[in-house]
């Protein structure tokens, strides 16, 4: 379906789903190009130890298929390479404040005779090793990377299997090796994107919701925009507590992120229970955010807070009660509005404007809840893009979480080159491959 079939045939009833539905389309309302249906995820040989060794099936769009592209445990983020080997990232443990030196970059390539995707180790003895990014500049080719303390480039020559030689571009960000946070950053992986000439970067938060982290030289819980050698750093935007997930609209070149929200949140000023922390309310505020981002603006964490209760698109802010109780830290009104909302504790990770015969839209992967009363999340979302922006969620895979337990926890979401997708999941060790069947 072309993009004008799309708007006349879905538009409409899209946008109505959206706004009834507190931000979620509904299959019954889709345009008939994405209408849903469970399939077996398909496992070759030799890719079928736990959890893929029972089948599993995932929900996702009729006429596509689901596959297991390669195993690679702890996969966290991906980028396609010019000749279409992929990347892939494994930073080990996320959650350890050790500024270990175990993370690794791998390569996978698929043989010219067929079989299964061979993986072999493209960089090691590197610092929890996340984002990475193509980049020509001047006729050269360099892969920028980061680990949790710099962003690097190497220069790349289509087809090389091992990494050049590293140059560090932007040196000394915060980890947990940084001496004023004493051992402890649950943040520290770094996500950026390139666009033009500029390197866009999220400082995230090294706390739930503090406002040490506004107050700290360099502030964290923003983003910062640099030149593609590093220098020329500054504060592009703050108030944006861990985005996980940062691109580029193709047609504007406008900034957009998706963002992990604070957890355990008290009722606001000004309602009845306010200050009290109750599951029933922690358990759908404040929304994650999925926000177009402006040079220049404050997106209110921790002082303000977004309100999903009237719908998730463009919402008011609420005053912190931790930390805002009298508006006089931030002045909620004049917080910039977060353009769409996903449901509290998903947990959006990468983000990823994918545009094919099919899809167009931005796809983030919802890592999924580890304190909410009924788990939320484990599934990759999609973003129909209607004039210019995000319309309402669209479940595109899901089915990673069976019975309250889950098997499998995507992480990034891109693009194939081609009609698909390639999922990565930390949890299953696993990269997933949708295409047209």
């Amino acid at each position: 379906m072309n993009r004008a079939a799309w708007l006349a045939g879905g538009l409409t009833l899209a946008i109505g789903s959206f706004l009834a539905c507190n931000g979620q389309v509904t299959t019954a309302t889709l345009p008939a190009a994405l209408e849903f249906a469970p399939s077996a995820l398909t496992v070759a040989s030799g890719l079928n130890a736990a959890p893929l060794d029972v089948v599993r099936t995932l929900t996702i769009p009729k006429g596509f298929k689901i596959s297991v592209y390669v195993r690679i445990p702890k996969a966290r983020f991906m980028r396609l390479a010019p000749n279409g080997d992929l990347l892939v990232s494994q930073p080990v443990d996320i959650n350890s404040s050790s500024p270990d030196l175990e993370g690794k970059i791998y390569v996978v390539r698929q043989p010219a005779s067929g079989g299964n995707a061979v993986v072999s180790t493209f960089a090691d003895g590197l610092r929890k090793p996340h984002d990475m990014m193509f980049k020509t500049i001047g006729g050269t080719t360099y892969l920028y990377f980061s680990e949790s303390n710099q962003i690097s480039r190497s220069t790349y020559n289509s087809g090389d299997l091992s990494i050049g030689a590293k140059e560090v571009v932007i040196a000394n960000l915060l980890d947990a090796s940084s001496g004023e946070l004493k051992g402890s950053y649950g943040h520290a992986l770094k996500n950026f994107v390139i666009a033009g000439d500029k390197l866009y970067l999220s400082i995230a938060s090294a706390t739930n919701a503090s406002p040490s982290d506004q107050a700290a030289t360099p502030k964290r819980g923003a983003i910062y925009q640099y030149n593609l050698d590093g220098t020329g750093g500054r504060l592009y935007a703050q108030g944006i507590r861990n985005a996980e997930g940062l691109e580029i609209d193709p047609a504007t070149g406008a900034l957009w992120v998706a963002v992990n929200n604070r957890d355990n949140i008290p009722y606001p000023p000004g309602h009845a229970k306010e200050g009290v922390v109750e599951a029933s309310y922690v358990d759908n505020h404040p929304p994650e955010e999925l926000t177009k981002v402006r040079d220049g603006g404050n997106y209110g964490w921790p002082f303000c807070n977004p309100n999903p209760d009237a719908g998730m698109t463009n919402m008011p802010f609420e005053r912190d009660w931790d930390n805002n109780k009298d508006g006089s830290k931030l002045d909620c009104a004049k917080a910039d509005r977060i353009s769409v909302g996903i449901q509290a504790h998903s947990a959006p990770l990468g983000l990823s404007y994918v545009k094919t015969q099919r899809l167009e839209g931005l796809v983030t992967p919802l890592h999924g809840s580890w304190n909410r009363t009924v788990k939320t999340g484990y599934k990759v979302a999609y973003f129909p893009w209607i004039s210019g922006a995000p319309a309402g969620q669209v479940d595109l895979v899901s089915g990673f979480l069976e019975g309250g337990n889950a098997w499998g926890r995507p992480v990034d979401a891109i693009s194939d080159g081609a009609q698909g997708l390639f999922i990565s999941d930390d949890a299953a060790g696993a990269i997933y491959h949708l295409e047209p069947s």
